[in-house]
């Protein structure tokens, strides 16, 4: 493909991103990091995990992205009683009065949409997380011997509540993977939120138009992977992910004797995937250095694991993390 062919579609994308961003600002305040990174993970094809404290709005950001790419939309709240079949559906006996017949049919669950909006998911129990696996890995779910395609694109957001521990039940480290970035939601600058009480209890409430159509999702997140990455950016998203595991011979002093489980490589491709989405809503033809720091930390905090010193210690992922950072040069 031609530089001029790509440069035209990353025009194309750049707009549509600006169109995006401007008719998202109607309906949310602030929060423009939280924006910027969950839009290049849908972008990136990408599922993202959001943890924040209640009433941040993270449900209404999903929802308000899921009218703007003109897809469909889910919800479902993760509870102790959750079951598989709850989420993926099941197959019903149906028995034809005037015959006798008997068939089965089957019922989708909620996970056969565009945008499925986990909420709570660490309120359910492993078993039920783990159905969610096989849909966010591969794009289909099977269920009675018969293996069912999702639709595209088909875009997991899982909520988790940081503050209430009782009743939970931690998210399986395979599952955490399964996540490109851990995003976090933090409350308002004061002058934000004054802003955005002001315009939430007003009455008017404004209409958000779709941008985008399922087809150009699709065709950005081709573009996305068509976006070229120089070896020595490759490299030290590499060497970054390389540094956060004990025994790698570029590990730190403090991840050999803090860390329990380091990044594996879906890490490495997390890094310089989500950098190529960065580099297209920056309206770039390339990735840089700068975008794999910008998103180390939202890749890399969910696979990181500490171990019992470090928590002895308290030491957290995100000081280890910001360490590394400073110690692995480009």
């Amino acid at each position: 493909m031609s530089n001029n062919s790509l440069s035209d579609r990353l025009d194309k994308a750049c707009q549509l991103s600006e169109k995006l961003h401007a008719e998202l600002a109607k309906v949310i305040v602030g929060q423009e990091a939280v924006i910027d990174q969950l839009t290049a993970a849908i972008f990136a094809g990408g599922h993202v995990l959001l943890t924040g404290a209640p009433g941040l709005g993270k449900t209404l950001l999903v929802k308000s992205l899921a009218q703007l790419f003109s897809l469909d939309f889910r919800r479902t709240q993760f509870t102790p009683d959750l079951m598989p079949a709850d989420i993926l559906g099941s197959e019903v006996m149906d028995e034809d009065k005037s015959t006798g017949q008997r068939s089965f049919r089957f019922l989708p669950g909620p996970v056969f949409t565009n945008i499925l909006l986990a909420d709570e998911i660490n309120r359910t129990p492993p078993r039920t997380q783990s159905a969610l696996l096989e849909a966010m890995g591969e794009g289909h779910v099977t269920i009675g011997g018969h293996t069912r395609q999702l639709a595209e694109p088909f875009f997991v957001l899982a909520t988790q509540n940081p503050i209430e521990l009782e009743g939970t039940y931690p998210l399986p480290e395979a599952q955490l993977d399964r996540f490109l970035l851990n995003l976090v939601m933090d409350y308002l600058p004061i002058e934000q939120e004054i802003q955005m009480v002001r315009e939430t209890t007003s009455p008017e409430s404004p209409q958000l138009k779709p941008i985008m159509t399922a087809e150009e999702v699709l065709e950005t997140r081709r573009l996305v992977r068509e976006i070229p990455a120089p070896e020595n950016v490759i490299s030290y998203a590499v060497r970054l992910c390389a540094a956060t595991r004990p025994g790698s011979s570029i590990a730190t002093r403090q991840v050999q004797e803090l860390v329990k489980w380091g990044a594996g490589s879906r890490a490495s491709q997390a890094l310089v995937l989500a950098g190529k989405a960065r580099a297209l809503l920056q309206g770039r033809t390339n990735v840089s250095c700068e975008d794999v720091r910008a998103l180390f930390l939202p890749v890399l905090r969910h696979r990181v694991i500490t171990n019992f010193r470090a928590e002895a210690d308290g030491i957290t992922v995100l000081q280890i993390l910001d360490n590394l950072l400073k110690e692995i040069s480009e």
